[in-house]
């Protein structure tokens, strides 16, 4: 009788999860089917930051969107191609890019040679090359509120999972990605080493970030609009840099069930809330907003997350 108790609620959990990830009103909730295109070039790893290097390794990345852009045209895609012709643009900097499966793309904002504040932005689910304005128009926001000395890297690193599809209710895609994030951060300690470097995490990115935790040499890991961060706590992240969590008044995420339940092939959940006192993160100030607007203009977030990148928040930020 216990057993067959636990399984229906189990059954009963990934109901709800399920029905959650499907529910949320996230912008742009369907993710469009991959356009075709060629695999980039390799790129040896930026030995270091000097305006020689990052000048050679910017004109690879615009060498790579114009080729993606020539064969979404020549395919027909229209939309993808306008947005590559955009992305091409001779003043966007690109370390990397690859047009494949939905896409990725690292871009900097700011100067990489001279920046004391480096951020690193890993997005959450939905956003692709199709929806990369919106990760990049919050990354320009914290730039512009970060100023001189500063640099904010949009980093789409990874395949993120659909917004409406189980895959953004499992770790799976996480799990993957965390790879590749700790050796972009790795790659960007090496060609900064002075600089202090700081993970924000949004959504989805957090559980990116939580199982990529135990091997980041970086000074804060900042969560904010978080189903969950893939561990039971902030002590399971394994990290010397400080944890930070927050959450708008508006955010949908709130009403999630914060949990995870291992099933015969998948875990469904993406585990314990950020912004729990038992999760252990220290907790910034968000204001009101919803869950895409924590880097919005004048926003009480976008304060606070400066202010933690710029190392000058105290115990609340």
């Amino acid at each position: 009788m216990a057993t067959r108790r636990r399984g229906s609620m189990r059954r009963a959990l990934l109901t709800t999860l399920v029905t959650a990830s499907l529910a949320g009103p996230v912008s742009g909730v369907t993710r469009p089917g991959a356009v075709p295109s060629p695999a980039p070039a390799p790129v040896a790893p930026l030995a270091g930051a000097t305006p020689a290097a990052l000048a050679a390794r910017y004109a690879a990345g615009r060498a790579e969107v114009l080729t993606a852009e020539r064969a979404a045209a020549r395919l027909g895609h229209r939309w993808r191609a306008a947005r590559l012709r955009e992305m091409a643009d001779p003043s966007r900097r690109f370390l990397s890019f690859d047009g494949r499966d939905g896409g990725r793309a690292v871009e900097v904002l700011g100067d990489l040679a001279t920046a004391e504040r480096i951020a690193v932005m890993v997005p959450g689910a939905g956003i692709d090359l199709d929806k990369y304005g919106m990760l990049r128009g919050g990354s320009l926001r914290l730039h512009d509120a970060l100023g001189d000395r500063s640099a904010v890297v949009a980093w789409l690193g990874y395949a993120t999972p659909s917004s409406v599809s189980l895959q953004a209710a499992t770790p799976h895609r996480a799990a993957g990605a965390a790879p590749r994030l700790r050796g972009f951060v790795r790659e960007l300690r090496a060609a900064r080493p002075g600089a202090r470097v700081t993970l924000l995490c949004h959504s989805y990115g957090s559980v990116v970030c939580g199982l990529a935790a135990p091997e980041l040499d970086v000074a804060a890991i900042v969560m904010f609009g978080s189903p969950g961060a893939g561990v039971p706590d902030a002590a399971a992240m394994r990290t010397p840099a400080t944890v930070w969590a927050g959450r708008t008044a508006g955010d949908w995420v709130a009403r999630l069930p914060h949990t995870s339940v291992a099933l015969p092939f998948v875990t469904v959940g993406l585990g314990a809330d950020p912004v729990s006192p038992r999760f252990g993160a220290r907790i910034f100030a968000a204001g009101g907003g919803g869950h895409s607007d924590y880097l919005a203009a004048g926003s009480t977030a976008l304060a606070s997350i400066a202010r933690i990148v710029s190392g000058q928040a105290g115990v609340d930020a």
